[in-house]
C-alpha cells in the first residue's frame, strides 16, 4: 500500500483521506538533523510501537511492540546509537518515547536514515498522536489517533510512505 502525504498537511492512502501535522521546518528535500523538518522521500514503514497502558494493541498487519518507561531514541549524531532506538538511561542525547503528552501513545517508526543511519541526515522521524490543532512537529507526520488507528487497519507489511516536495 502507498500512503501519500502533501506538504499542504493531508494524508491519503486507498480511498481515504485525513488532515496531518508536518514539522514546523516544513517539507524539504535537504533534511538536517533539528531543522524541525518533514522529509520529502519514499519511506517503508518498519514497525509500531504503542503505550500498551493507555490503549491496546492495534490492528495491524505491521509488527508492533509496547513501550515502557526504559525506552527512548537516540538524536545525537555523534553517537553510534544514532537514529536507534535506546535503553534509558542513555549517556547521548536522546529522546524519550514513554511521554505524558500522548502523541506517541502510536508511533509508526518510518524508514528514514536507518539503513544504515548517516550522522546528522536525521533522527527519530515517525507517523505519531498530533497534537491539538495539529500543531507543527519537529519533522514528524502526525495524524488524530482515528485517523492513524484505520491508516494502520489498512496497511499491509509492505506500506509505504511518500512525502512529496512543496510545489
Amino acid at each position: 500500500m502507498i500512503i501519500t502525504v502533501s506538504p499542504e498537511g493531508y494524508i491519503s492512502w486507498g480511498q481515504e483521506r485525513a488532515r496531518c501535522a508536518l514539522g514546523k521546518g516544513g517539507v524539504r528535500t535537504d533534511k538536517r538533523e533539528g531543522d524541525g523538518a518533514t522529509p520529502v522521500g519514499e519511506f517503508p514503514l518498519r514497525r509500531v510501537l504503542y503505550r500498551a497502558d493507555r490503549i491496546a494493541r492495534p490492528s495491524t498487519a505491521l509488527d508492533c511492540a509496547p513501550i515502557g518507561p526504559e525506552d527512548g531514541w537516540c538524536d545525537d549524531p555523534s553517537s553510534p546509537d544514532y537514529n536507534r532506538p535506546v535503553r534509558l538511561p542513555h549517556p547521548a542525547r536522546h529522546e524519550r518515547m514513554w511521554r505524558e503528552d500522548g502523541v506517541y501513545d502510536i508511533v509508526v517508526v518510518l524508514g528514514h536514515n536507518d539503513d544504515p543511519p548517516v550522522p546528522g541526515l536525521g533522527s527519530a522521524v515517525f507517523m505519531h498522536l498530533a497534537r491539538p490543532g495539529y500543531a507543527p512537529t519537529e519533522g514528524c507526520v502526525a495524524l488524530e489517533r482515528e485517523d492513524l488507528l484505520r491508516l494502520l487497519a489498512a496497511c499491509g507489511r509492505d506500506a509505504r510512505l511518500i512525502v512529496t516536495p512543496p510545489a
